[in-house]
Formats: structure tokens, sequence, C-alpha cells
């Protein structure tokens, strides 16, 4: 039995470790999009002071380990066997939820999942018990403390509109009074908002960050919360003469209330939220070293001293977790996959958008532009005026470059602010919300206050904000559910169980990192991508129009000669698979096209001419993947139809077709890939050859119908094949001469 428990406090701590980085990839986000998002500070600076409110966070943390011992079940219930299984259970569906979402890169609460998942494995043990024991099922809230799991659900939709609503407000009445020229303002009002901000700040670092550490005396404790508005107001008027000497001194107090508030969640974070990754770890060790001093038998001996309020957590573990947190924060990539959803949700950059739109987005969207008209009705034309005027925003061609902040100083600020405000409010009055509920929804609630959603972004942003609340509400779900048979399976399976489980976790956490490497890998060397600060010069202009051309045709080249393939073989399955390849290669370059506008801006005057032709070829590359993907498609349909397959003659007509076209293309990819254009006109005459075959063809395909008999479904297909790629030929055709004219232009432009 020792050797048991040895293995499990092992496994406890492995599991412990691996939480931790997991957790800190998805709520890395909580702390650090303002300060990135807003480039007030630089990204070094921005991660030194989360390390350091990490840190601090972490090593003075204690008081919220209850709730994995004791906040969820009730540990009078459970023989100390229940509390390890349930303890096992809980770690192996945190990292596995966890890793799944930072792998999609959407921000999910990590205290829903440890509460759920506590839940999910109390319930379990508890309905095991009450079927093995011909117990009665009114027995079971016995088991459970109903009451805060009711809480938590209630604070969970309390905190999602109250964020989001309460950071609109702020932001919108700070616009007001700011602007976006803010610099020009923060003199006269840059001292009370300093004020207000850090107060507000500090207040919460002393209220939801010191509160519950152990190295502050019980009497100080009770004198901090007798004494908040106290506090409270003196921070106020400490803060505010504070701003006003550095606005004196030049310096920015935008950057000041960033910095702050990035350290205080920082702390709020570790000092919190440790438990959702080590908490339950803790409890497991805490339960063995009971057990052992009572000697008792492990499947009869009740873990009701697991519930008393005199147990501490070790310090040195809270150390350790604390530098293994900043370990991750600093190295982990799922991370920064993670902050970049929840900042191009709040971005004021409406090119590229991550999710698609859905009927529910749609349909808000429609009803607050309705709204909108109704007001415009109502109030003053003058007003109305005045207030746009305060949200005209700086339109200038650095604003366009890659480096340029995806919202300013003023919105970060009322980011971090309010966020702190609401956590040490709902702390105070001892509501269990989440770091993720109330950040990302005051992110949300400010980025729609400043006109972030406009109309040509609006559907996309809301959509999202849908999907990762819908996120959240599945990660309840799916951690209750994952916790509850993972705990049977090892109840009733024992160290079988227990192994093969391991086994599987190991398994798929390799898979998921693997998986990750390669989407990184993808995004990284994706050269259609356009981004908005890689052009700017003529011959910039040639060799991004050239690499994105022979991208293309390499590609298509590859796919056709592969669809043709499949079709003749009635492989359904890579049909399949090469249709979905190109509608990805279509996507991409619609990508490319969102971005056309901050292309253009970008360019100089010497250049802004040569951007048409860029234009022009970019539509010409979109006809030729949508002939393509007619092609993939009628072939998948024609095999997934269950059609007869294509006569043995008609399939090596399109081979036909095939060798000579892929002989085309390989040597204008050889021409676009070398940037040697002296053959152009060579290479365009070719066309005439493979358009011929293709209208030979056709006339002995209409000669065979009038004199034999046919299936009309081959047919249907055989003719589509055809005129798809005759006009795929035809837009590669002019797209050459597209390019034959750009030469000429560059030449008399030189000269």
């Amino acid at each position: 039995m020792e050797h048991f428990l040895y293995l499990v406090i092992i496994t406890l701590a492995v599991l412990a470790i691996i939480d931790l980085m997991v957790g800190v990839s998805n709520d890395a986000v909580n702390f650090l999009n303002s300060g990135l998002g807003s480039k007030a500070l630089s990204f070094r600076t921005i991660m030194i002071l989360a390390t350091a409110g990490i840190l601090f966070g972490a090593v003075f943390s204690s008081g919220m380990m209850e709730i994995a011992r004791s906040g969820i079940y009730v540990p009078s219930m459970f023989s100390f066997n229940d509390v390890i299984v349930i303890f096992l259970a809980v770690m192996m569906t945190d990292i596995i939820l966890l890793d799944i979402f930072n792998y999609f890169g959407l921000p999910t609460s990590t205290t829903v999942s440890i509460v759920f998942e506590l839940l999910g494995g109390a319930v379990s043990l508890a309905v095991y018990k009450i079927v093995t024991n011909n117990d009665s099922w009114t027995t079971l809230p016995n088991y459970i403390n109903t009451e805060k799991a009711s809480e938590i659900v209630v604070s969970i939709l309390l905190s999602v509109a109250i964020s989001f609503t309460l950071g609109m407000i702020i932001q919108y009445l700070s616009r007001v009074i700011f602007t976006f020229q803010f610099d020009k303002r923060v003199k006269k009002f840059g001292s009370f908002f300093g004020g207000i901000a850090l107060a507000l700040i500090s207040y919460f670092i002393l209220i939801k960050g010191l509160k519950s550490v152990s190295f502050i005396s019980q009497d100080a404790k009770v004198w901090i919360h007798e004494h908040e508005l106290m506090l409270l107001g003196g921070s106020f008027i400490f803060f505010t003469i504070l701003s006003f000497v550095f606005i004196k001194l030049q310096l920015n107090i935008f950057k000041i209330i960033i910095g702050a508030g990035t350290f205080g969640l920082a702390l709020s974070f570790a000092g919190n939220d440790l438990v959702n990754f080590i908490g339950v770890p803790i409890a497991a060790i805490q339960s063995i070293e009971i057990f052992k001093s009572s000697g008792g038998d492990p499947n009869t001996f009740m873990m009701t001293p697991l519930a008393s309020s005199d147990i501490v957590a070790p310090m040195w573990i809270l150390f350790i977790s604390g530098l293994i947190m900043i370990f991750t924060l600093w190295t982990s990539k799922k991370a920064r996959t993670v902050i970049e959803t929840e900042m191009s949700l709040s971005s004021q950059d409406a090119s590229t958008e991550k999710f698609e739109p859905n009927l529910l987005s749609k349909w808000i969207v429609r009803f607050f532009v309705n709204l909108g008209n109704l007001l415009s009705y109502i109030v003053p034309r003058s007003l109305q005026v005045k207030l746009d005027r305060r949200f005209d925003k700086v339109t200038s061609i650095e604003k366009t470059s890659s480096d340029a902040p995806m919202f300013d100083m003023v919105r970060a600020s009322v980011n971090l602010t309010v966020a702190s405000s609401l956590i040490a409010l709902g702390t105070s009055l001892k509501l269990p919300l989440s770091t993720t509920y109330v950040t990302f929804m005051v992110a949300m609630g400010t980025a729609f206050a400043d006109r972030a959603w406009d109309r040509e972004s609006a559907v996309y942003r809301v959509s999202g904000v849908f999907h990762v609340i819908g996120g959240w509400f599945v990660t309840a779900g799916c951690a209750f559910l994952g916790a509850f048979i993972i705990a049977y399976l090892l109840k009733i399976g024992g160290i079988i169980s227990f192994v093969l489980a391991l086994i599987a976790l190991a398994i798929l956490l390799l898979q998921n990192a693997r998986s990750h490497r390669r989407k990184i890998a993808e995004q990284a060397t994706k050269k259609l991508q356009l981004e908005k600060s890689d052009i700017r010069s003529l011959q910039q202009v040639t060799e991004a129009s050239a690499t994105q051309i022979a991208e293309v045709i390499a590609k298509t080249n590859l796919f056709y000669q592969s669809v043709i393939d499949d079709l003749v073989k009635m492989d359904l399955t890579n049909l399949a698979n090469h249709k979905k390849l190109i509608k990805k290669l279509n996507k991409e370059l619609d990508s490319t096209n969102d971005n056309l506008y901050k292309f253009i801006r970008n360019l100089d005057d010497t250049s802004a001419k040569a951007s048409r032709y860029y234009i022009i070829s970019l539509g010409y590359l979109q006809d030729i993947v949508e002939n393509l993907y007619n092609i993939g498609s009628n072939a998948h349909n024609h095999v997934d139809n269950n059609h007869k397959p294509l006569r043995e003659s008609k399939g090596k007509h399109l081979f036909l077709v095939g060798a000579q076209l892929s002989d085309w293309y390989a040597e204008i990819y050889n021409m676009y890939k070398r940037l040697d254009f002296t053959n152009i006109d060579t290479v365009i005459k070719k066309r005439d050859k493979i358009q011929q075959t293709i209208n030979t063809l056709m006339d002995q395909e209409i000669e065979y119908i009038r004199t034999s008999d046919t299936s009309p479904k081959n047919t249907k297909l055989y003719f589509a094949i055809l005129l798809e790629t005759n006009e795929m030929i035809s837009s590669t055709f002019k797209l050459l001469r597209l390019h034959k004219e750009f030469l000429e232009f560059k030449r008399a432009n030189s000269n």
C-alpha cells in the first residue's frame, strides 16, 4: 500500500507541473493582453512586471487552497481511497481540457474547470456508493456542497453581463473625455484619471491579492477589512497627487497605470488561481499525511479532518509553483496563441477575422444597427456630431504598420482598472468570480464602446465572443463529464485503469503538442498572407506578386493532377481531402484580399499605380482556384453519389490534358520563382495547344454521344471538367498577359 501511495504522490506531482504549464498558457491572457495589445510598454517590460506579480502572488497565497479540500464536496462522506480517486480524476481531466482549449487558442476559465471536475468526480463516487450500498438517491446532496456550486454558476452569469456592461460604459466616457488624441488632453484630466485608476488597482492588490496571504496577521487582515473605504479614499488622494507630479515631469501616466495593472492582475492570478493548478495535488498530499498518521483502513477511513481550516499549504511548494509558472509564461507558444484570440476580438484592425459569422451574431448586429438608426432620430444632430468627433481616429501611414498597437493606452488602462475593481468587489462580497470571465468580457465591452466593432467587423467579433463564452460553458459540461467517467473507471479498475489512463494522457499530450507545432509552422511559412507592412516599393510589389503566383500555380498543378487521378480510381477519401485543401487555398487568397486596403495605404508614391496590377492578378488567381475547386467538387460529388466510373478512354483524355497543363504550369512556376521573364511570350503561346486539345476532345465527345449509348452522368462530369479546365487556362493566360503589361510599365517607370 505504501509503495502505491508513493506512486500516487509522484504522479500527482508530475500532473501538477503539467497542469501549471497548460494553465498558465491559458490564463496568461488575463494579465498580458492589455499591455501587449496597447504596446504602451515593451514586451520585455510587460513580461517582467507579470513575472514579479506571479512570484509575489504564488509565494503569498495559501487561503484559497480550501476549495480543493472541501469547497465542493463533503470530505466526511468519502474514504481515503475515494478522495485519492477524485483527485486523480480531476487532475487528468483538467490537463486534457486545458490543453485542448490552448490548442485551439480559446481562453477558458480554470476556476470553472477545477470546480466542475471536483463536482463530477465527487458525484461519480457518490453515485457509485449509493448504488453499491443500496442507499436512497435522496442522500446524494449529502455528498455535495450544493450551495457553493449554485453560487458559482450564478456568479459566472452575473460576471459576464456586468463586466461587459461596465467596461462598455466606462470606456465610452473615457473616450469622450480623452478622445483618440489623448496626449493633448492628459494635462487637464490625466491626474484625476490616474488617481482613480491607480487607487482602484492598489485596492485590488490589497483586498484581492493580500487578503488571504499567510504572512499577514489576522489582526491586520481584520483592520484592512474594516477600513476598506478609508484605504480607498486615501489611495485616491495620494495617487491623484502622484499622477499630477508624474504629468508635470512629462511622464506618461497611462503607461504607469498599465504597468501597475499588469502587476496587480498577475499577482491576483497567481495568488488566487494557483489553487486551480496545485490545490488538488496539495490536498492529496495532505490527505496521505492524515491517513498515514491515522493507521486506518483506506477503504473505511473517512476524510473528515480534510475540512479543517488549520491546514496550510507548504511555502516551498508555492515557491516552486511560482517558478514553474514564470518559466511557462516566458516559453509557452500556446499562451501566445490564446492571447492572439482575445486581442484579435478587441483589435481596432478590421481586416482579418478569426471567426465566421453565425445567425445569432447577424441578428444581434442587425438589432443594434436598427437601434442606432432609431436613436439618430431622437438625439439632436449637433450632439451626435460633437460625440462622433470624440471618436475620430488618428489616420496615418504609420498607423498601418505591423508595429501599430491593436488599441491605445486609454483602452488598456480602462481594461485593467475595471477588471481589477470588479474582481476586488466580487472578492469583498465573497463571490467566486473568474479572472478569465471578468478580464475577457471587460475587454470586449471596451472594444465595443470604442467602436472597434464597426459595421465592417461587428458580425465577426460578436460571433467570436459567443464562441468563447460558449467554450466556457462547454468547459463546465466537459469537466464534469470527464471527471465523472475517469473517477468511475479508476474506482472499478484500480491500478490497471490508473496505468492505462496515464498512458492515454501522455499520448494525447504528445499528439496535441505535435499538432500545435505543425500549426505554428504552417502559419510561419504561409506566403499567401499579405502583411500590411511587408510591401512598400515597386520592386517589393514585383517580388511579392511573383512569389504568390508561383505558390498558387504550384499548388493548383498538384491538386489538379491529384483530383483527376483520384476520380479515375474512384478514391472518395482522397477526393474529399483534396477538396478541403483547395478550399483552404481559396481561403488563404481571401485572407490576402482582406488586407488590400492596408497594402495600398502602405505603398510609396512611386509604387501606388503598380498596385492595380497586383490587385488584378490576385483576382485572376482567385478565378483559377475557384475553377479548380469546381473541378474537385464535381469529381467528389460524382464518386460520393456512387455513379459509374469514367469510361477508360475519357480517363486517358483527362490525363492527356493534365499532362499538357502540368508542363505549362511547371514553366510558369519556374519563371515566377526565378523572376526570369525573358521567355514570357513563348510561355503565353503554349496556351493555344492545350485549349486546342480540349476543343478536340469536346468535339469527339459530342460525336460519340450522337452515335453511341453513353452514361449521362459521365458525360456531364466530363464536359464540366473540360469546361472548368478551359476557364482555368484562360484565367492563367490573362494573368500572364497582365504581367507582361506590368513589365512594360516597370521599364517605362524606370526610364
